[in-house]
């Protein structure tokens, strides 16, 4: 029985896991799988789409890397759980941004894990309209959506603008924003923000429960009040195989929501090459 070349040239092993990545979506969609439905073993995958075992695994871990499924040793692979969507444009407090799969808010349970009065960078200071030496809030506080620690949050806010912080109110899981609101009339107007991919530093990754090598997305921004004037440097810390970001123009023409993102693959006329 002749064996599979896996010394083929780079290209045509590409299309060999791009072929097994897109069966896999296929089937997903077809079946209608739900988040923890066992998927086909990758026996069984290799058998259908004719490809080697070695396709198969690559198609896979690319498949986890994307957040699309979930392995777990001796038990199978299996459908993971939607990302969250977030459009970090809209304005207002972060669980106003965020939407499940179902179009809903999610659950979210908010964690305070450090209040202090620090000097800020002038970086901070000039994005903030004061003076470098002029005092500033630092408030980290954690997101947890179902069981996993998935969004690091901190907020610098000068204290000419915000003089004092409830603790108590934010360590029962208190809205920062509304307290701003409620207290001081600052509500953000509209923000300017810088999205990048990075890594975590060591501290970063032990509140997310990901390795320093993991993929985040961090967001940078500052928020401005109605008279045009910054009262707030944020940054968000988000793990990135978790979410979907999403943000529309401001028009009426939504042709696609966050969940209409799952699958852009294109099916090939002729078969792939194996």
């Amino acid at each position: 029985m002749a064996k599979r070349d896996d010394s083929a040239a780079p290209a045509e092993r590409k299309l060999r896991y791009q072929h097994v990545y897109d069966l896999v979506l296929a089937i997903m969609s077809e079946q209608g799988l739900k988040p923890g439905d066992r998927l086909p073993s990758a026996a069984e995958l290799a058998d259908i789409a004719s490809v080697s075992n070695i396709s198969v695994r690559r198609a896979l871990d690319e498949l986890e890397r994307a957040g699309k499924i979930t392995r777990r040793q001796g038990l199978g692979t299996f459908v993971a759980e939607p990302r969250i969507a977030t459009d970090p444009t809209r304005p207002g407090e972060l669980l106003h941004t965020l939407v499940d799969n179902d179009g809903e808010a999610p659950k979210v349970i908010t964690s305070l894990i450090s209040v202090s009065v620090g000097l800020p960078s002038t970086t901070i200071a000039a994005a903030l309209g004061v003076e470098a030496g002029q005092p500033v809030w630092e408030i980290w506080r954690k997101r947890s959506l179902g069981s996993a620690d998935t969004i690091l949050e901190r907020a610098v806010l000068p204290l000419s603008r915000v003089p004092a912080i409830d603790q108590d109110q934010l360590a029962a899981g208190g809205s920062l924003y509304r307290f701003i609101e409620e207290r001081y009339h600052l509500t953000d107007e509209y923000t300017e923000q810088a999205i990048e991919v990075d890594t975590p530093n060591g501290w970063e990754a032990g509140h997310l429960g990901v390795e320093t090598s993991d993929p985040i997305v961090r967001v940078r921004g500052v928020s401005f009040d109605a008279d045009g004037k910054a009262f707030d440097c944020f940054e968000q810390c988000y793990r990135a195989t978790k979410f979907t970001f999403y943000t529309a123009g401001h028009t009426r023409h939504r042709i696609l929501g966050p969940s209409d993102l799952s699958n852009w693959s294109v099916a090939p006329l002729s078969s792939p090459q194996h």
